[in-house]
């Protein structure tokens, strides 16, 4: 099963990801976010300056989470905000291609809560560049809260402000054994 986890920068998606890897440590860690900086210091920028304009970017994403699945079996998580619902459905069908069991999760919670969890993350050691993310991410979280109501039909919406990161990976785990039991059940059926 590939595993995105999406939602407004701060929401908890590495955070979660990091308790999955702890419940379940064969599952493999894929943040889009590294091709990014593979993109970004390859090829001219995005006009806008986001990575995730370059259709290479999107490309090299699907391209190599399909390595990834040709050559490791387990579930894979990619915690990474994608909220534009045209690159979203790019990345989710490349990944579907790939392996059509996946599961979509979106992080939501209050707009103060997030605000505060921004303004508490520490993301980078340079004080400087630290205030430089944080800004950015400020700029960026009304376009990520509205995504919410774009999101692709079978999106799991979990609230990261009512849930603390271990009760949120109980859901998702128990969401993926459902999906996997109902796969296998499936497949287990005589044809008729």
């Amino acid at each position: 099963m590939i595993l995105w986890l999406n939602g407004p920068f701060g929401a908890g998606k590495t955070t979660l990801a990091d308790r999955l890897r702890l419940r379940k440590p064969d599952l493999l860690m894929f943040d889009p976010e590294e091709i990014g900086f593979v993109v970004k210091a390859t090829v001219p920028p995005a006009a806008s300056g986001d990575y995730q304009d370059l259709p290479l970017w999107r490309a090299l994403t699907i391209a190599a989470l399909a390595e990834l699945r040709r050559y490791y079996p387990q579930d894979i998580v990619m915690p990474m905000t994608v909220v534009r619902p045209d690159y979203l459905d790019e990345l989710l069908g490349g990944a579907r291609r790939i392996d059509d069991e996946l599961l979509h999760v979106f992080l939501d919670l209050d707009a103060d809560l997030l605000r505060d969890r921004i303004d508490r993350q520490v993301m980078h050691p340079d004080p400087a560049r630290n205030r430089e993310i944080r800004q950015w991410r400020m700029v960026q979280m009304e376009r990520c809260l509205s995504a919410r109501e774009r999101l692709p039909d079978g999106t799991l919406v979990l609230d990261s402000g009512d849930h603390d990161p271990d009760a949120l990976a109980t859901i998702v785990l128990d969401r993926m054994n459902a999906a996997g039991a109902a796969a296998s059940s499936s497949l287990d059926r005589p044809s008729e």
